[in-house]
C-alpha cells in the first residue's frame, strides 16, 4: 500500500520485538488459542489500571480506585468489543485509565474482530489447507495499516467540529441560579451507601457550580465508532455537545460506525473469487438496516400512545430522551446504525422510545449483530448464516449441500448452530435469572413489560457485545457487574470459537467445480433465502421474550396502560 514505506520497517521492528515470525502460519486452534491469551492478558491489564487509578498519573480530578466488581465488569466490557459501561466517564475515570486502559482494547479489540473475520474468509477461500493465517500477524497489520490511519484523519476532522482533546484539568463554571437535587450518598471512601432495600441512599444538595469536562476526547471518539466499541468518554455519550458537536459530526459518526463492517463484505467477494456474493452479503445487510430505520422512524414520530389516548396533540412525535439538536429521525437512525454495528454509541435514551421504537434496537441486537455488525464480528457472524441458508437450500433440493464448491457437512452445520445456540442462552439464561431475582428486580425503573424489556436489553447487549442499554436500568452493583460482565465474555469468546472450528473445517475441504446442480450464492434468490433464515433463525430465538416485553407493551399502551 502506499502506507509501506512508512509502516513497513515499524512492522517488521515489531516482529522482532515480539519473536514473531510472519511467514508462519497457525492452524485453526493455535489461532484461536493466540487470541484467547492476548484478551485474557488484555483483561487483566486493564482491569489492573482501574484498580490502581488513584495511584496512577494523569488524573488531575484525584478520582478514586475503581470497585472490585466494577473494575471486572468494565475490563470484560471493553476486552469484548461491548463498552457497556455502568459508570460516567467524566465522573470515574482519569484520563490514563480512558486512554491507556480503555483505548488500548478499543484498538485491539476491534482489531481481533476483523482478524477472526479474515481468518474464516480465508478458510472459505483455500482448500486442501491446515492453515488459515497467523493471528499476531493480522492484529498487527490491521492495527497499523487500517485503524491508526483511519482514526487519526477522523480524530482531527472531530477536533475541526469543535470536539476537545486536551489534558486540562476540568473546568469550573458558578451556575447563575443555585439549584437543588437529590444525589447518591457516598461514605469516606467515596462508595455509594445502600439503604436495607438495596438501593442507594439520597441526600439534598444545593448546586451552585457545575463541572465542564475536559480531556483527550477527539482521539477516544475516533476509535470509539471506526471500531465499533461504542464506550462513551462521558455518560452522555453521543448526545453530549462536546462528543458530537454539529450535524456534520452525528452524520459522519453515523457513517463511520458502518464503515469498515460493510466494506468487509467486499473483502469477502474479492477473496473468494465471486463479487457478487459480496454484494449479495451487502445487501441482505442493508435490506435488514433499511427495515429497521422506517419502522423506529415510523414508531417516534407518530408519538406517544398514552398521549394519544389522552387526546394530547402529538404532531411533534414522541420526543422524550431525544437529543433536541438531532431530532427524531437522526435519534431513530442513529439507534438503529448503532445496534446495527454492535457499536452502542447512542445519541439518545432507548429507554423512552416507544414501546415498538425500543423493539427495534433490542431485535436487531438479538440478531447477532450481524446487519453490517461489528467491525468483523458482523461478516463472521453473518456467514453463519449463509452456511445455514445454504444447508437449508441443500435440504429443499435434495442434494449435498455446497458453499462455493465446498460440501457443507454435519460437522459445518453443528458449528454454525452452536455458535447461534450460546448467543441464545446466554441472553435467555442470565435475563430469566434476573427476573426472578430480587437483585435483578431492584436495577429496575420501570415495571410490567417496559422492566423487563430493560433486564432483557442489558443481558442482550452484553452477549451481542453492543454496550448500548435500557438506560432505566441501574446496573451498577455487585450482581449486575459480575453477570453482565460472564455474559459479555460469553457471547463474545464462546461464540467465536465454534466459528473457528467452523473455519478449520472449510479448509481443509476440496473445491468442486460447480455443475448444474449447484445453487448460486447470489442474486434474488439467495438474498430472499438468506434474509429467511436470519429472520427465522435468529428470531424464533427470542420470539417469546420480545413479546412479552416490547409487544405487549404496544398493545397495553395502546388502550392507556402506562408503565
Amino acid at each position: 500500500t502506499w502506507l509501506d514505506p512508512v509502516l513497513r520497517p515499524v512492522e517488521r521492528t515489531t516482529y522482532r520485538l515480539m519473536r514473531i515470525g510472519p511467514a508462519e502460519e497457525q492452524n485453526w486452534k493455535q489461532y484461536t488459542f493466540a487470541m484467547l491469551a492476548l484478551s485474557l492478558v488484555g483483561c487483566v491489564f486493564t482491569y489492573a489500571i482501574l484498580r490502581l487509578q488513584n495511584l496512577l498519573p494523569l488524573n488531575p480530578q484525584g478520582f478514586a480506585a475503581v470497585n472490585p466488581d466494577l473494575a471486572f465488569n468494565t475490563a470484560a466490557s471493553f476486552t469484548t468489543n461491548t463498552n457497556w459501561q455502568n459508570y460516567g466517564g467524566e465522573s470515574a475515570l482519569s484520563y490514563f485509565s480512558q486512554m491507556v486502559g480503555l483505548a488500548f482494547h478499543n484498538f485491539v479489540s476491534a482489531a481481533t474482530g476483523i482478524a477472526i473475520a479474515a481468518a474464516l474468509v480465508r478458510a472459505i477461500a483455500r482448500h486442501t489447507a491446515k492453515t488459515i493465517g497467523n493471528f499476531w500477524v493480522d492484529l498487527i497489520r490491521i492495527t497499523y495499516y487500517l485503524l491508526l490511519p483511519i482514526c487519526l484523519i477522523f480524530a482531527v476532522f472531530l477536533v475541526s467540529q469543535g470536539m476537545i482533546q486536551n489534558f486540562k484539568p476540568y473546568t469550573k463554571a458558578t451556575l447563575v441560579e443555585p439549584m437543588k437535587m437529590r444525589v447518591e450518598k457516598k461514605s469516606d471512601q467515596g462508595e455509594t451507601i445502600k439503604g436495607p432495600d438495596g438501593k442507594a441512599v439520597t441526600e439534598e444538595q444545593t448546586v451552585t457550580e457545575q463541572n465542564i469536562v475536559q480531556g483527550p476526547m477527539a482521539s477516544q471518539v475516533a476509535i470509539k465508532m471506526l471500531g465499533t466499541n461504542g464506550g462513551g468518554y462521558v455518560n452522555a455519550n453521543a448526545a453530549h455537545p462536546f462528543e458530537n458537536p454539529t450535524p456534520l459530526s452525528n452524520f459522519l459518526q453515523m457513517l463511520s460506525i458502518f464503515a469498515v463492517g460493510s466494506g468487509l463484505t467486499y473483502y469477502l467477494g474479492r477473496m473468494v473469487k465471486n463479487q457478487k456474493h459480496g454484494w449479495t452479503v451487502w445487501a441482505a445487510m442493508v435490506t435488514l438496516f433499511l427495515g429497521g430505520v422506517l419502522l423506529c422512524w415510523w414508531a417516534e414520530s407518530s408519538g406517544n400512545p398514552i398521549h394519544q389516548h389522552l387526546g394530547v396533540a402529538t404532531a411533534d412525535g414522541n420526543m422524550e430522551g431525544k437529543e433536541v439538536r438531532f431530532g427524531i429521525f437522526n435519534s431513530a437512525l442513529f439507534a438503529t446504525v448503532t445496534t446495527d454495528a454492535s457499536c452502542g454509541a447512542v445519541n439518545s435514551m432507548h429507554d423512552s422510545f416507544t414501546a415498538l421504537g425500543g423493539f427495534v434496537p433490542l431485535f436487531n441486537i438479538q440478531l447477532g449483530e450481524i446487519i453490517i455488525g461489528g467491525v468483523g464480528a458482523g461478516l463472521y457472524g453473518m456467514l453463519v448464516f449463509v452456511v445455514l441458508a445454504v444447508f437449508i437450500a441443500g435440504l429443499m433440493v435434495g442434494r449435498t449441500p455446497e458453499y462455493l464448491g465446498k460440501k457443507i457437512e454435519a460437522y459445518d452445520v453443528k458449528m454454525a448452530m452452536l455458535s447461534l445456540l450460546i448467543l441464545a442462552i446466554s441472553i435467555l439464561g442470565f435475563a430469566a435469572w434476573a427476573v426472578v431475582s430480587k437483585w435483578g428486580l431492584a436495577g429496575l425503573n420501570n415495571n410490567g413489560p417496559h422492566g423487563l424489556s430493560e433486564i432483557l436489553y442489558a443481558f442482550s447487549s452484553g452477549a451481542g457485545n453492543n454496550g448500548s442499554a435500557f438506560a432505566g436500568l441501574s446496573g451498577n452493583t455487585p450482581w449486575y457487574n459480575t453477570t453482565l460482565g460472564l455474559d459479555m465474555l460469553f457471547g463474545r469468546f464462546l461464540m467465536i470459537v465454534p466459528i473457528m472450528a467452523l473455519a478449520g473445517s472449510l479448509a481443509q475441504k476440496k473445491v468442486a467445480p460447480p455443475s448444474a446442480g449447484t445453487f448460486p450464492v447470489h442474486g434474488g434468490t439467495f438474498l430472499i433465502l438468506l434474509l429467511g433464515t436470519v429472520l427465522l433463525v435468529g428470531a424464533l430465538n427470542f420470539l417469546p421474550a420480545l413479546t412479552l416485553g416490547p409487544i405487549v407493551e404496544h398493545v397495553l399502551t395502546q388502550g392507556g396502560k402506562l408503565f
